[in-house]
């Protein structure tokens, strides 16, 4: 009979890089804008009024500010704190330049946003096969060609590496082997394991769970019967085993951009500025990634926060963002309007390569998320 140790090293010692880079679009901020430095900074909305938190500086976390806050409430627990909005084609550009630092070590480049990524660099020979070396090679390299720090997390699957690159932020590394990955996990209190959010840990501490180790212990039945499918993959992280891939493409379906008003909005005119606004945007982010979309979406959110979209296909794409204005017009005017707007957005989907027309959706090889 074998016990569970040799169980868990005989799985596949794959080699998992995860890649965060550090208050991203602030540190972007900061290195363009020298005067935001040291500086408790927040790139979002307009604190008066209803903005959102998009990255916070380091310097401002002690005040308790974080990403997704409204930046009227940031600004509430730090008076002093400085707001920038956000220049999202500027950080595209930056990521694209490290996801090239990045493909430079292995193709298995899986892009979670603009500014994580997980790498797969089993097998790689560089930097004597040593991932540890190869993270602290991208840091190196990421830092010299931007001027900006990641940190890294280094182990045998992307959970685990996960966890790890947030243990010495910022500009840090951890790792985490197979002999180390049983003590680490017991210990590890639940709201750190990869896929189990705040609701889902209220969940589990009801169950009397609290910990890896709870987890561990967790009778498999019971958490499937809780949580479905997910309850089995709990168990499995909470016994070390992920056995995910690294998916180098990743299928995008759809592009988008959305607005919300600092003030409720109910004049048609208005409206359609703002909708034309987000139209421009989104077929910008599309033109560039050589892509045309067939189908275009209204989103409308109420003040009352219940939203509605209204969609149009055209059995060509659209050739140019003027050709779509009609359509939203129509969209719109067949939206209710009971309530004002608070806010507006416009997708394309059903999308076209424009080098590869295939029917089919394809791929965008170089945005770090969607």
């Amino acid at each position: 009979m074998t016990d569970s140790k040799p169980h868990k090293l005989a799985l596949p010692q794959r080699k998992i890089i995860h890649l965060d880079m550090d208050a991203f679009f602030a540190s972007v901020e900061q290195r363009d804008f020298p005067e935001l430095r040291g500086k408790p900074l927040v790139v979002g909305g307009d604190p008066n009024g209803r903005g959102v938190v998009a990255a916070a500086s380091y310097e401002i976390r002690p005040f308790g500010v974080r990403s997704a806050m409204s930046c009227f409430e940031a600004k509430k627990r730090c008076p002093e704190a400085v707001f920038v909005r956000p220049r999202f084609e500027v950080y595209r550009q930056v990521s694209q330049q490290i996801r090239q630092i990045m493909h430079s070590l292995t193709a298995l480049v899986e892009p979670l946003s603009l500014d994580e990524a997980y790498l797969d660099v089993t097998g790689i020979e560089a930097h004597h096969g040593s991932a540890t070396l190869m993270a602290n090679w991208l840091r190196a390299q990421i830092y010299e060609q931007t001027q900006l720090t990641a940190s890294a997390g280094v182990s045998f699957n992307k959970m685990l590496a996960k966890i790890a690159s947030d243990i010495n932020k910022p500009n840090g590394i951890a790792v985490i082997t197979p002999e180390q990955a049983d003590a680490f996990i017991t210990s590890l209190p639940i709201e750190r394991f990869h896929g189990i959010g705040k609701a889902t840990a209220s969940k589990l501490h009801e169950m009397g769970i609290h910990t890896g180790a709870d987890l561990k212990a967790a009778p498999v039945d019971g958490l499937v019967n809780r949580f479905g499918k997910r309850g089995r993959f709990y168990s499995e992280i909470a016994h070390g085993r992920d056995m995910r891939p690294v998916k180098a493409e990743r299928q995008h379906k759809s592009v988008g951009s959305e607005t919300t008003f600092r003030d409720n909005i109910s004049d048609t005119q208005s409206l359609l500025t703002h909708i034309f606004e987000q139209n421009a945007d989104a077929f910008n982010q599309l033109n560039k990634k050589g892509y045309l979309g067939q189908t275009i979406t209204l989103k409308i959110k109420y003040a009352d926060f219940s939203q509605i979209t209204r969609s149009h296909t055209l059995h060509t794409p659209f050739p140019d963002a003027q050709s779509a204005h009609y359509w939203l017009e129509k969209l719109l005017a067949d939206v209710p309007r009971q309530l004002p707007i608070r806010l507006v957005g416009v997708t394309y989907s059903t999308l076209i390569n424009i080098n590869n027309p295939d029917p089919q959706p394809d791929l965008f090889g170089d945005l770090f998320g969607d």
